[in-house]
């Protein structure tokens, strides 16, 4: 729904147009990225989880699931590669039951607040995580 629900606090930009951006920047810097979306919790849970094998980092955006779900907390708690754990919106300016993340407690590193170029920066903060690690 980005582009098109509450663009004044999610911006105008669609997810496909994160996508976009994600590639491209990914691409400068020699990365490969598998950009998935669901609205289904337990889509969240298996894909981390298949992220044990192969992957290198995650970013994630777990939307209102960042506020209620263990379940996905659970999977990234046995996800040994980075989190880096992303909002559009600045969850702390918001209604206070979106001031408590779950996801935190797995994460890296954190970035809310900075609409789509969070997600950009999400990506270079994970490439010198690995590039580093």
């Amino acid at each position: 729904m980005l582009g098109q629900r509450e663009p004044e606090i999610y911006g105008a930009q669609t997810l496909a147009d994160i996508e976009a951006s994600l590639k491209s920047l990914a691409t400068e810097l020699g990365m490969n990225i598998d950009f998935r979306q669901s609205n289904v919790e337990g889509d969240l849970v298996t894909w981390i989880q298949e992220g044990n094998s192969g992957c290198q980092g995650l970013i994630i955006n777990s939307a209102a699931y960042t506020h209620t779900s263990v379940a996905i907390l659970d999977a990234l708690l046995s996800f040994a590669p980075p989190v880096i754990e992303v909002h559009l919106s600045n969850i702390f300016k918001r209604e206070s039951f979106r001031h408590h993340s779950y996801i935190s407690g797995a994460a890296d590193g954190v970035i809310c607040g900075l609409g789509a170029n969070g997600y950009l920066l999400a990506l270079s903060a994970l490439n010198d995580i690995i590039e580093n690690s």
